[in-house]
């Protein structure tokens, strides 16, 4: 079967910008291989369950901080959940049962293709990363990221402090405002959706 001309185009420029992504998408990889997010999800985007979204994610982070106080590594870190997640479970149900609720709770660690996302004190580019999901109910609602290893849904300074465990190119990467690294954010974005096309489409 011929292609038709614009098709050949679409697949070298697809090519060409999965090639010219290579060395993007490998950051955004060798940075996620250091972070664990949280992922709160909430039963409904109504008011009392996204209220209830916020106290679970407080009650998760007073349990979960403890626990990570002091380790030295992503791999110890997921080790530490992984052995607590049914305590985890447990302090989130007491917390919706605590508010009148009778959702059931599910918390899990997962691989989740997640979009850019901008906090207070930095942002993190599209890609795949680990995170810590905590499902309510339904789980069907407006939902809550952040990072819970290294601690950066902390204030500003906890997250200066953090930032020790990446290097200086991920601080930048993750800090910076300025156009280059916006459009670094774009690139990876784009990158990973053509990816998911291809993959889908069987061609990768």
């Amino acid at each position: 079967m011929r292609l038709k001309i614009w098709e050949i185009a679409l697949i070298v420029a697809l090519a060409a910008a999965l090639l010219g992504g290579t060395a993007l998408a490998r950051e955004q990889t060798e940075l996620a291989s250091k972070l664990i997010r949280l992922h709160v999800v909430p039963n409904s985007d109504a008011k009392e369950d996204q209220e209830l979204k916020i106290a679970v994610r407080d009650t998760v982070l007073d349990v979960t901080q403890p626990l990570l106080k002091g380790v030295a590594s992503r791999e110890k870190a997921r080790a530490v959940l992984e052995k607590n997640l049914d305590a985890i479970a447990a302090a989130a149900e007491k917390t919706i049962r605590k508010a009148g609720f009778a959702y059931p709770v599910r918390v899990g660690l997962e691989t989740e293709s997640l979009p850019t996302r901008r906090y207070e004190t930095f942002a993190l580019p599209a890609g795949e990363y680990l995170t810590l999901r905590v499902t309510i109910g339904e789980g069907s609602g407006g939902n809550w990221w952040c990072v819970i290893y290294p601690p950066l849904c902390m204030t500003a300074a906890q997250a200066e402090e953090a930032f020790a465990d990446l290097t200086e190119e991920e601080v930048r990467l993750i800090t910076e405002d300025s156009p280059p690294y916006v459009v670094k954010f774009k690139v990876i974005e784009i990158i990973q959706s053509i990816r998911e096309y291809l993959e889908e489409k069987g061609i990768l």
